[in-house]
């Protein structure tokens, strides 16, 4: 039997649609049956056999649940759900539908304060950094927004997804035959990293595997470097 990962949520330009498909995409890497499902009814689906993955419409809701059936019904495969924003009995409804729940969220205080809520409201559900600044400088200033998250939430903050550019490639109209490697890359480590997610039965995760405890370690990574790169400079000014 399927699978069904939903990425849901009230907010929106939160990246869910992105994630979708970078999840996608990820999973064909990883040698594993995907199939994407479009739930939002202001977006238009991609031509016919334009991306590397099964792409279903589900933006009705009999089609939804003809396209979920018709997934619970097959062996090894997983179906990836995009929800649309502002739709509150639409996410109760995957919600119930779903194996892993997941709310994409980006660094900004409202988008802490409504995936929080969204949080309270399907306990089930794992919040998932989107779009996450690489940026030094923004990075640091994301990990205090991690910090300021309530405790009772902490478990079920995912690690972060980093910004990539290319990650649009995937929405275009007509995608290219071959995406770049750090695309490949990415988007496979993601898949990686969410199959065991899923394999964790919606249990609170350990502090390591949260957004602090990889933030925390990443920024100690970036910390050591930006030393490094200091004291190379310190010696280059020397005579």
């Amino acid at each position: 039997m399927a699978e069904i990962i939903c990425l849901i949520g009230t907010k929106g330009g939160s990246g869910k649609t992105t994630l979708s498909h970078m999840l996608c995409y990820g999973l064909g890497l990883l040698g594993r049956n995907a199939a994407c499902v479009m739930t939002d009814i202001c977006r238009q689906p991609p031509p016919h056999g334009a991306l590397p993955y099964v792409f279903a419409d589900g933006r009705t809701e009999q089609a939804r649940a003809k396209i979920i059936s018709a997934l619970r019904a097959r062996n090894d495969w997983i179906g990836v759900i995009d929800g649309g924003a502002n739709r509150m009995e639409t996410d109760s409804a995957l919600y119930a539908e779903s194996d892993l729940v997941l709310l994409p969220f980006r660094d900004s205080q409202e988008d802490l304060r409504v995936v929080c809520s969204d949080l309270a409201r399907l306990p089930r559900a794992y919040a998932l950094p989107s779009q996450w600044p690489t940026n030094p400088w923004q990075y640091k200033a994301s990990l205090r927004l991690l910090e300021s998250i309530p405790e009772e939430f902490r478990g079920r903050i995912l690690a972060p997804v980093f910004s990539i550019s290319s990650s649009k490639l995937l929405l275009q109209t007509q995608p290219a035959g071959e995406f770049p490697t750090p695309l490949n890359n990415t988007c496979r480590a993601v898949a990686r990293y969410l199959l065991g997610v899923l394999e964790n039965g919606a249990s609170a995760l350990p502090a390591a595997q949260t957004a602090i405890g990889a933030s925390v370690r990443i920024q100690r990574v970036l910390a050591t470097r930006e030393a490094e790169t200091y004291k190379q400079m310190d010696q280059a000014r020397r005579p």
